[in-house]
């Protein structure tokens, strides 16, 4: 059993402004206006709050430095921000404008050294590296540009080498699991844990909470990453649905008349997990 203090973490994936939601990383969906999904976690209890430009690597450009600032006027857990960070002065300006950790994935694999620089100027602390892992036929990979890229690498072998460059904690996605609401990739997710001493964090496959307790339960994890469970329970009552004819606005609009009051789903899940004996922040 995880006797780790277990943190609860939103992932909020960013798209031109746009808080959006896809599937393995693909058929990217429009949800609503971040900055009120930030606020609404932050007042549920979130222990943390992870922010990932979802094409700044695609596209070559890094946006979250004017959001990050307006978020962390009112939200004082830490920010976690990645996505199209390629130098030490892309990570000054991000921690400049609030965040508390950068997150990196692409630049890491196409310099592994960055990593180290990155480490030695600002901290281990402040640096972490997300790990998007791909399973085809029984073998795992790494990917890069949000699963767009895959490499031919073995994920345990990553997670070490990237220990050992100076990142002080893995964010890891099971980019077969994400946005499917089948449960956890257990088999990686516990080899990765097990082999680095660094925090890591499982995101990728939570569709309810017994998914959620069965990989604390099940591996040496230190916090869950969670984004569309929370997301589609809280965008029946947002107040910030599009209000334009964009993307999916007629979906969005279809589900938000069937709830009245937002469900705090972070506070509920963290009373279950506590229930179950797993060590949480309430």
């Amino acid at each position: 059993m995880n006797k780790n203090i277990i943190r609860i973490i939103p992932k909020l994936d960013i798209k031109n402004g746009l808080l959006i939601k896809g599937i393995n990383l693909e058929g990217l969906r429009i949800i609503g206006n971040p900055y009120e999904f930030a606020n609404f976690y932050y007042e549920c209890g979130a222990d943390e709050i992870a922010y990932v430009d979802n094409v700044a690597t695609l596209y070559g450009t890094n946006n979250l430095q004017k959001f990050i600032k307006n978020t962390a006027k009112n939200i004082f857990i830490p920010l976690s921000v990645g996505g199209g960070i390629r130098s030490i002065k892309d990570i000054e300006e991000i921690l400049k404008n609030g965040a508390d950790k950068i997150c990196i994935n692409s630049a890491a694999i196409d310099d592994p050294k960055f990593i180290t620089e990155a480490s030695k100027r600002f901290g281990s602390a402040n640096i972490s590296s997300i790990i998007e892992v791909i399973k085809i036929k029984k073998n795992y990979f790494i990917s890069k540009s949000n699963g767009r890229d895959l490499i031919k690498m073995n994920p345990v072998d990553w997670a070490k080498k990237v220990e050992e460059m100076g990142s002080g904690e893995i964010f890891l996605t099971s980019v077969n699991k994400e946005g499917l609401k089948s449960g956890f990739d257990i088999e990686i997710i516990k080899k990765i844990s097990e082999n680095v001493s660094i925090p890591v964090i499982a995101h990728g496959g939570a569709g309810n909470f017994m998914d959620i307790y069965n990989v604390i339960k099940s591996t040496s994890i230190s916090g869950v990453s969670i984004s569309g469970l929370f997301h589609y329970a809280f965008v029946r009552h947002s107040k910030s649905i599009i209000k334009r004819s964009i993307g999916n606005y007629e979906f969005l609009n279809s589900i938000k008349k069937y709830k009245k009051k937002p469900e705090n789903l972070i506070l509920k899940l963290k009373k279950f997990l506590s229930k179950k004996k797993i060590n949480v922040r309430i």
